[in-house]
């Protein structure tokens, strides 16, 4: 195989790469339904948020914990439920413009970290556990020992009218 022919099954494999996992439907366990609970550090001193001051955290207005901790926020990829439940409950927003908010955002330099994106729910949970003031969304069946699960307007996962469904 020539060198052209190497390069054109190397774009298309990276290209394959790209699109795969947008065009391809999320496994049966991502789509169903449950409580997503919003975990921390163990280490940040907040244990209950407003879905208002939830909301300036996803949209970067917000971007530290009490003692000036710096906020590191972690979100699942596109077409993930949970990012789907914090996009349309918390921001009231499409994927498209909670895209077009960040890019803003970034744009005009008004925050200085955009969102870290984890590709699974067990990365999230690991990086919540060894990242200072990190927050994720994650499904409340899957929240192990050692994370702090954070109360949003004073209910857990489980709760009556609890707002992450």
């Amino acid at each position: 195989m020539g060198r052209r022919a190497i390069r054109i099954v190397l774009c298309g494999a990276w290209l394959l790469g790209l699109i795969a996992p947008i065009a391809r439907p999320a496994p049966v366990h991502a789509q169903a339904g449950g409580d997503i609970a919003v975990v921390v550090h163990p280490d940040v001193a907040v244990d209950n948020l407003t879905t208002s001051e939830l909301r300036r955290i996803v949209l970067g207005d917000r971007e530290f914990w009490p003692a000036s901790v710096r906020i590191t926020l972690l979100l699942r990829a596109p077409v993930a439920h949970e990012r789907d439940v914090i996009l349309k409950n918390v921001c009231q927003m499409t994927e498209a413009q909670f895209r077009q908010h960040w890019i803003g955002k970034v744009f005009r330099a008004d925050t200085a970290l955009a969102p870290k994106i984890a590709y699974s729910n067990e990365m999230a949970i690991d990086l919540v556990s060894r990242v200072p003031g990190a927050i994720a969304f994650v499904p409340a069946s899957q929240v192990s020992k050692g994370l702090k699960v954070v109360k949003i307007d004073g209910r857990l996962p489980g709760d009556k009218d609890y707002l992450l469904r």
